[in-house]
Formats: structure tokens, sequence, C-alpha cells
């Protein structure tokens, strides 16, 4: 399926907007982050318990969360997931030392006391053990960057792989912003949904890069602009058609899969959102600035001679 057939858009003139819009949005992200003090971990990378219960009978979220406030701890979460009937709760590791799981279950049993419940989980998750975790995600995340860095520079050249892995950062620092401005929780399966990020937008910006090589091959006596443009007009129907497809399913995701992948989804939808954009207008701008620097640099030396053999 053939959608925008013979586009002739100037894609590569509209970098420098380009690099002001990504720059706003990064700023705005970083912003955030430093004004919260950083992202908002989950307890899988600050510690605390998280407990699954299944009730007999529906239960309300709102008497769910009145209920466990009673319990007395702070930064307490409690959401719905799979049914009315069963409800997850998540508390952050506490200073005084009690056990978190008994009070909890005592102030619901109180409450509830016509509405048996079946404990399904309770998880701990301790301090260390959580900082470990967030050093192995962070860890995760640039391995897998630097991978693709060297992946690209073999299989194309290296100012390609500057230009994939700009836009990659691009992708992951601007959804990391939306979740600090949003105040949304960063938890494993957030990290998961970065590197899901990482793929999709990566497979996005190879598909444009290897039409620009093809390009490069047959169009030498057009300017590398010009064959940048063209080979991103040509892969334009391409690139649309898996945004949208892709698109749709992550928004089904978000809006019928429940509170526990809500983030997860949301984290997709920005990514897949951001991916499309980053590899239309930071990867490929990139490697045509790139490609001007490195002209440039081999015309010096071939000006200085020419000066040379003048005087």
């Amino acid at each position: 399926m053939q959608f925008l057939a013979n586009t002739n858009i100037d894609f590569a003139a509209q970098r420098r907007v380009a690099l002001i819009i990504s720059g706003a949005l990064i700023l705005i992200g970083m912003g955030s982050l430093l004004l919260r003090g950083g992202p908002n971990y989950g307890i899988d990378f600050v510690g605390g318990t998280s407990i699954e219960l299944q009730f007999e009978k529906d239960i309300a979220i709102s008497d769910a969360r009145s209920a466990v406030g009673r319990a007395g701890f702070d930064n307490i979460e409690v959401k719905n997931f799979g049914s009315n009937r069963e409800i997850l709760i998540r508390v952050e590791e506490q200073e005084v030392n009690t056990e978190i799981s008994d009070a909890i279950k005592a102030s619901l049993t109180e409450a509830f006391s016509d509405n048996p419940y079946e404990v399904r989980m309770v998880e701990k998750v301790g301090p260390k053990i959580g900082a470990e975790l967030r050093g192995a995600a962070i860890l995760a995340v640039l391995i897998a960057l630097f991978c693709i860095l060297l992946y690209i520079s073999w299989r194309f050249e290296f100012g390609f792989a500057i230009g994939a892995i700009a836009a990659l950062f691009h992708d992951v620092i601007i959804t990391l912003g939306v979740f600090s401005v949003l105040g949304l929780e960063i938890s494993l399966a957030i990290v998961a949904a970065f590197l899901t990020i990482v793929g999709y937008s990566l497979n996005d910006t190879i598909v444009v890069f290897d039409r620009i090589r093809e390009n490069l091959k047959v169009l030498r006596r057009e300017s590398y602009e010009s064959i940048v443009n063209r080979s991103i007009n040509q892969s334009l129907s391409r690139t649309i058609v898996t945004s949208l497809t892709t698109l749709v399913v992550v928004v089904i995701l978000y809006a019928f899969g429940g509170e526990v992948i809500h983030n997860f989804a949301f984290a997709l939808i920005v990514g897949v959102l951001i991916g499309t954009y980053s590899s239309i207008f930071i990867a490929s701008p990139i490697i045509v600035e790139w490609e001007k620097r490195r002209d440039s640099k081999k015309a010096r030396p071939q000006v200085k001679r020419a000066a040379a053999v003048k005087s």
C-alpha cells in the first residue's frame, strides 16, 4: 500500500526548526527532572513492598485506597488490575521497621469484613537491591546504545552511527522528560519500554539510512542534501504506515490493557511518535551536517595549497 506517493518535501531545510523544537522539549524535560530531584522511581528502584489481592466481590478502588491509607504508611499506590475484584498495592520502603503487608492486610480485613480476599502475591524489594536494579537498568540502556553505535559504524559508516545514536538519545530523553512533567513512575517495565523505543526508532532510522546509501551509489551527480531529502521522501510512505499500525496497537493497549500496563503503553505511544519524528528530522539531518563538515575539512588543505601557489 502506497501513501503520499511522489512527495518532494524539503526535510533537510527544516532541520534548524526541528532542532529548536527538540531542544525546547529536552529543556522542559530536564528542567522538570531538576525541579523534582530526578525521575519518579517506583519501588523496583527505591525499595518497598508490592501486594496483589483478589476479593470475592467487586471493590471500589476509592474505598480500597481509604482503607489502605488508614494503615499509616507514606507513598502508597493502590490500583485495579485484571478485574474490579483484584487490586495491586505498592508501598515504598518505610523508615520504621514495620511489617508492611501484615498492617495493610489487617486494615483491609477490618474495612471489608463482608468481602473476604485472597493474597495472590507479596513481593519485597530492599533499598540496596533497588539501587542495584537502577544501576543495571541505566547500564543496559548504555550498552544497547554502544552496541548500536558499533553495528551502524560497521554496516554503514561512522557519520550514520552518530546520527542514529543522537536520535536514540533524543527519543529516550524526551520520553523520560514527559514522564517527569506528568509525574509518572519509572519502573522496570518502563525501562523495558525505553529499550523497545530504542529498537523501534532504530529500525525506522535504518530503513531511511539504507535508502540513502542506495541513492548515494545511483545519484552521484546530486548534492548530499538532495540525496538525503529524496531518500526520506521515498521511504516516507513506509514510515507513516509502520508508525500508524504500531500506534493503533499501543493506543488500544493503553485504553483497554488495564492500569498495570497503563504507563508502559503510554511510554510506547510517546516513543513511537518521537521515534518517527527523530528518524526524519534528527538522524538524517545530522548526517547531512556531518558530511558538510567533512567536505569543509577536505577543502581547507586545497584552499591553502591554491593560496600558496598564487603567492
